[in-house]
């Protein structure tokens, strides 16, 4: 049971963490992203029928993808205890399948099965394989560069929805405006309001299509100054946004810096730490310490607070020296003769809600890996929680 229960955990640390110094962990997501993408040119090359001859193959090599996605769907259900710490088996599950890709995995999967299951609907179901598109958010999901995009979004969604009711109004009122002066010359294509809703988007958002166009002098003028118009809202959404990008990577490099006002320390997380797959809100920090970034290989990441914990992570903290911390730390030191003398740090026998944070080697401090081994005389700085 034992042995078990340490292959799920080795199995949830390769398909969940995405840690690169792991070398199956780097493979399986590699072989993922690969799968992906194949299982995304199969759908197409199933739509020429140039390539019709090559159906047969093509089925095979789809239904090996469809195999591979469930078997991996299966393993992140039966992991998902450990993605979920803070929950029961069966909660954990449920969290997992709900969750928005635990939804991807599953609906990557079933328009496949469905026909099976109802052959009369065969022909409908086949309209929903569509979204195995959705499949690329897992690439997402495993690259924090493309993770950034995502960021930003979220950040800036008010100012973009903004931007887009104005969008939403501007087209409504230049339909109103060229319905009133294009119907009696263009009754068959300004028919109602609405009918010019068509000519306002292409005009707006692009140069027009030439289908539908003004034929009076005051539909001419207005379709001047809404043109006009359109440049300044495609401006604002896209001005926005690179706002956004210009604040994200300022961010990063102030976390970087230390404050004069702050004192920093980073906290290296191995593997088998107890806070991988936690969010950042759910992790447990004396009063007064707070997470000011997360290093994570050669990225470094704005601590949100949904961002997970991974191995291999250092976590940057930081606390303001005005404040008063309530933190439980130990110095052992480690002298001669003292039976930590030659251990490595993973080997310790300590409590696991203890972290060795530093090792003090003379004048250096020494941030501690997992591997790394206690020398005659370093002093050990154990936190507690």
């Amino acid at each position: 049971m034992k042995n078990l229960e340490k292959a799920k955990k080795r199995i949830f640390e390769i398909i969940q963490i995405g840690n690169q110094a792991d070398v199956p962990s780097l493979v399986f997501d590699i072989f993922i992203v690969f799968v992906i993408l194949l299982n995304i040119v199969i759908t197409f090359c199933q739509t020429f029928a140039r390539l019709a001859r090559y159906e047969p193959l093509l089925q095979t090599v789809e239904l090996v993808t469809i195999v591979i996605f469930t078997a991996e769907y299966i393993l992140r259900l039966w992991t998902a205890r450990y993605l979920y710490p803070e929950m029961g088996q069966g909660r954990a599950k449920l969290r997992f399948a709900i969750s928005f890709y635990g939804i991807v995995d599953l609906l990557t999967i079933l328009p496949y099965f469905l026909p099976f299951v109802f052959p009369s609907g065969a022909v409908a179901f086949r309209m929903f394989r569509v979204v195995r598109i959705l499949r690329l958010f897992r690439i997402n999901a495993k690259y924090d560069a493309f993770h950034v995009i995502t960021t930003v979004l979220k950040e800036k969604r008010s100012q973009l929805m903004y931007s887009i009711f104005l969008v939403l109004v501007l087209v409504l009122a230049s339909s109103l405006c060229m319905y009133g002066l294009e119907h009696e010359a263009q009754p068959e294509h300004f028919s109602n309001a609405f009918s010019g809703i068509w000519w306002s988007v292409s005009t707006l958002l692009t140069v027009g299509y030439g289908d539908i166009y003004p034929v009076t002098v005051g539909g001419q003028a207005m379709a001047i100054i809404i043109a006009f118009l359109g440049v300044g809202m495609v401006a604002i959404p896209t001005g926005i946004i690179s706002a956004g990008f210009v604040e994200y990577y300022t961010s990063i490099k102030e976390g970087t810096v230390t404050s004069r006002d702050a004192d920093f320390v980073t906290l290296e997380i191995p593997v088998g730490h107890p806070f991988i797959g936690l969010p950042l809100e759910h992790i447990t920090l004396p009063q007064g310490l707070y997470v000011a970034t997360v290093l994570r290989d050669i990225d470094v990441l704005i601590p949100q607070g949904d961002l997970k914990v991974q191995a291999g992570d250092v976590l940057v903290l930081g606390s303001m020296c005005h404040m008063h911390i309530e933190a439980s730390l130990e110095e052992v030191a480690a002298e001669k003769e003292h039976p930590w003398v030659g251990m490595r740090i993973r080997d310790l026998d300590i409590s696991r809600r203890s972290h060795v944070i530093m090792l003090k080697r003379g004048n250096k401090n020494i941030q501690p890996r997992g591997d790394s081994r206690i020398r005659e005389n370093d002093v050990v700085l154990i936190y507690h929680r």
